[in-house]
């Protein structure tokens, strides 16, 4: 099956895989989407006694199919290497009633590194490919996690720049060095004084300026992303959600064919949609558990088919989640009206306008798949003490905003089904919340608690922490919402 990519918001573009990653977002604004669903070929079974790298390839295989075979390898060995800090790059964790599918042993301790690892190889084989003779800049938006992946990423990558834009205030101290500390002449980290919704919309307002676009192109720019909205991103992390399929396989938890459920933490909805893509490929899939800390705006919309980001924006102990825009929804509204780019484009129009949109009974029928749950600071604390308490197991605010919303939904439903919670940041990234939340004191210096948190959990503190020591800060820059164009164009001059 040749799969192509289209924009959600209209029928005018149709591009290859790799056009698609080094456009990043579509011209009309919209998001591109695969042409249809591909299907895995090989069973479970079979799959289940692959390495996560040829894993990989199978699944990368099916969505990028304008990428060779040699070229697709060459990406995943460079990716998927010794910067993971543990021989099985995503171990699975049986601690309580779940497997926690553990996703941040890579050189951020984040989920996105699952992902953007990979990017820049994806990005600069598009970009030999497709004939690019132009730089290319990558400009993304970050919660706090994003953010550092990309950064890692893409540094000193020839050819390449890369823009981070950050909410000033609304990361974790540890986020915040992790990026003003990065090294690299290509990389340019910036502070808005906003959150990440401001950041976000910022960054869209620059990819569908026209006049912008064609002033860099005359300069030798090509623009991309290496948010969630690029497909570079979000194919790459439906293979480890595969992945976690077949090593309960493999160690004998599920017999084949039986149904497991994942949780997954989210904000910005696109590793759940991964976790939806990976169900169409053919993974049994009992329940997608979408699971929100206070700004829980995705489970008002699936609890009542109406999307409303008019509210208050609250900061939480999981910042990654706190946004009230979740930008890749719109690829999971573009299936489910009947992949309909008129009437997708004219929701997120709505959404624009007013703040909010609904839709149709039809189109919820078809979300039957998901549960939708939320978890309060309460419950978020609670869940990490309990895990502690009860399994010596220790789990970051994200982590917990999971498993708290699982044990809600057995109380309720009473559904015994196996689990998997997607593990998405490790705890030393959020020290401070980990420990206040198991009653320790956290006024300490940033790597005094890593040494407090690590007496705690019984492991090492993670080399991404400790290189924090003496990196000395590289990007100062902080500016309004209004001023992110100009922040841009300073740092190309």
């Amino acid at each position: 099956m040749d799969i192509s990519y289209k924009s959600t918001r209209s029928d005018r573009y149709t591009v290859t895989a790799s056009e698609a990653i080094l456009q990043g977002l579509a011209p009309d604004g919209g998001l591109f989407v695969p042409s249809g669903f591909p299907v895995i070929k090989r069973s479970m079974r079979e799959l289940a006694g692959l390495t996560y790298k040829e894993l990989a390839l199978e699944i990368l295989s099916l969505y990028l199919t304008d990428y060779t075979e040699e070229e697709l390898k060459r990406c995943i060995d460079g990716a998927y290497d010794d910067k993971f800090d543990t021989d099985e790059i995503a171990p699975l964790k049986k601690a309580g009633d779940a497997w926690f599918l553990e996703l941040f042993h890579g050189p951020t301790i984040a989920f996105k590194d699952m992902a953007l690892s990979i990017l820049p190889y994806l990005m600069t084989t598009a970009a030999a490919k497709n004939g690019l003779d132009k730089e290319t800049v990558i400009l993304t938006a970050t919660s706090g996690d994003t953010g550092k992946a990309a950064l890692a990423g893409f540094a000193d990558v020839k050819g390449t720049r890369i823009v981070v834009y950050y909410p000033k205030d609304g990361v974790s101290r540890i986020q915040e060095r992790q990026m003003v500390t990065q090294a690299g002449d290509n990389t340019c980290v910036i502070g808005i004084r906003g959150n990440f919704d401001d950041a976000q919309n910022g960054v869209k307002r620059i990819f569908t300026d026209t006049e912008l676009r064609e002033e860099l192109d005359r300069r030798g720019f090509a623009l991309s992303s290496a948010n969630s909205i690029n497909v570079g991103r979000l194919v790459p992390q439906v293979v480890y959600y595969v992945h976690a399929y077949c090593s309960l396989l493999r160690n004998g938890s599920i017999t084949d064919g039986e149904k497991i459920n994942f949780v997954v933490p989210t904000g910005n909805f696109g590793n759940i949609l991964a976790a939806y893509l990976a169900m169409k490929a053919g993974v049994p899939v009992g329940k997608l558990i979408c699971a929100s800390n206070t700004n829980k705006v995705l489970y008002d919309f699936f609890n009542t088919g109406e999307y409303d980001r008019n509210r208050e924006f609250v900061l939480t102990s999981s910042p990654s989640m706190d946004i009230l825009i979740s930008s890749n929804l719109e690829r999971l509204i573009y299936h489910i009206c009947g992949e309909d780019p008129e009437r997708t484009a004219e929701l997120m129009r709505s959404l624009a306008a007013s703040g909010r949109y609904e839709i149709t009974p039809g189109m919820r029928e078809q979300l039957d798949v998901f549960y939708a749950g939320f978890a309060t600071e309460e419950d978020t604390a609670e869940a990490i003490r309990d895990y502690y308490d009860r399994e010596g197991y220790v789990i970051d605010p994200h982590t917990a905003v999971g498993a708290s919303v699982y044990a809600g939904y057995r109380l309720k439903t009473g559904d015994e089904t196996k689990t998997v919670i997607a593990s998405t940041a490790s705890p030393f990234k959020f020290e401070t919340s980990v420990l206040k939340a198991l009653s320790m004191p956290a006024d300490k210096d940033d790597l005094e608690l890593a040494e407090d948190l690590s007496k705690t959990a019984g492991v090492e503190v993670p080399a991404a922490v400790l290189s924090l020591k003496n990196a000395p800060v590289r990007h100062t820059t902080v500016c309004g919402p209004d001023e992110m164009k100009e922040a841009l164009l300073d740092f190309l001059k």
